[in-house]
């Protein structure tokens, strides 16, 4: 994978390059980016660009280190890795020898301590198939029972620690990628030494969508690398030129996925849905129905799927904040027609307050239904806490 797979983010692929010209990278690097932005195959695509022949020529015996002197104006990285040499037909088939990955794995038999490489196969396939997946996408795809959570264990630590210590079979350097380093727990600190003082031509990468989750002590050693949201614009062009989406469903579903490009893919499955119809019969089982009516509508919304109830749960955040757009700039507001009347209505009988419980209500349930929530009770759940906060214009702070 190169820089010229990566949807967008411009100024983040200049600025790995320029690290690696001006002589400015660090041992380890820390790939910061929510869900969807292609932090994943950045760290990817930066991996192919070191070991790449061509863009970065440098004899092993005697050429300047990555890390080390100043570089030659002669051999100055190029702008992207190339693409054709025997190092980057390898790296994009996941199968150099010197580019090791790292990522959460399920236990399969009851005291079985997995390592990455049993699931490598899986993981080819997955990064083939769905580059900017998420740990659940990957979960889904490698376990064989319900609830499986993913873990990054301690006897992968060891293995790392292994590979590592290795001298290297053909590149100059040495690479590990760890995608979500926040799965590990206190056997993360096995890593730390040779994080902090690793062999020669050694570069971790570690790629994480939440910060805070990462052991400190691992955060402290990394090169921060913040991978924004796509912008919208960039959304649509992809979905038009990789996924053959029809233009203007394109920009609609670039619109709501807020700068998450697997977002946009799930949507797109989605976008003959009328999801605002399925949003007028919930509220107005709420407002006037009664308990039937309620019981009703959770029920048939219990009966789709995870991904249906998920995007049914993100459209509704989207048009409360197009009501609050509205409420803000008026006519000003771009608003489709039938989202004008929706907004409309909604200010009428939500003020602001409410309508942003409403909505970080709706986002703590896209969040549980992703983690395998029993759909019938959430929506039950939500239901009143709702009916509530729009009845008795109770506003729930709870953590």
């Amino acid at each position: 994978m190169s820089f010229a797979d990566i949807i967008g983010q411009q100024a983040v692929k200049k600025q790995l390059v320029e690290l690696v010209q001006h002589n400015r990278l660090s041992h380890a690097l820390l790939f910061l980016g929510k869900e969807g932005c292609g932090a994943l195959p950045l760290a990817l695509a930066f991996a192919q660009y070191v070991v790449c022949e061509k863009a970065n020529p440098r004899p092993a015996a005697a050429g300047p280190s990555l890390f080390g002197e100043e570089i030659p104006a002669e051999k100055i990285a190029a702008a992207d890795a190339c693409g054709v040499c025997p190092a980057c037909l390898k790296a994009q088939q996941l199968v150099h020898p010197d580019i090791h990955y790292s990522y959460p794995t399920v236990t399969k038999k009851p005291g079985e301590k997995p390592i990455a490489t049993d699931f490598i196969t899986e993981w080819r396939e997955f990064i083939k198939r769905n580059p900017y997946g998420n740990l659940f996408d990957w979960i889904e795809m490698i376990k064989e029972k319900e609830n499986s959570q993913g873990k990054i264990t301690a006897r992968e630590c060891d293995e790392i620690i292994k590979k590592l210590s290795l001298k290297s079979f053909e590149s100059e350097y040495k690479v590990l990628v760890m995608w979500m380093p926040e799965e590990m727990d206190k056997e993360g600190n096995k890593l730390l030494k040779i994080i902090e003082e690793p062999p020669a031509n050694t570069l971790f990468i570690l790629v994480t969508e939440n910060e805070e989750l990462v052991l400190p002590t691992i955060v402290s050693r990394c090169q921060l690398i913040k991978v924004p949201a796509l912008d919208t614009a960039e959304i649509a062009e992809a979905l038009q030129t990789r996924n053959h989406t029809d233009a203007a469903i394109a920009r609609q579903v670039a619109g709501l996925s807020e700068g998450n490009y697997r977002e946009a893919l799930q949507l797109v499955q989605h976008a003959d849905e009328d999801w605002l119809v399925q949003v007028r019969e919930w509220l107005n089982a709420l407002m006037k129905g009664g308990p039937k009516a309620e019981v009703g509508w959770v029920e048939e919304m219990s009966r789709m799927g995870r991904e249906k109830q998920k995007q049914f749960l993100r459209y509704f955040i989207h048009l409360i904040q197009q009501a609050i757009h509205y409420r803000l700039l008026g006519e000003q507001a771009l608003i489709g027609d039938k989202e004008k009347e929706f907004a409309v209505k909604l200010n009428k009988y939500t003020g602001i307050e409410q309508q942003q419980a409403i909505s970080e209500e709706l986002d703590k349930a896209s969040y549980f239904i992703e983690r395998n929530a029993h759909g019938k009770i959430l929506f039950h759940a939500l239901t009143l806490k709702l009916k509530h906060i729009i009845q008795d214009k109770i506003v729930f702070l709870m953590n």
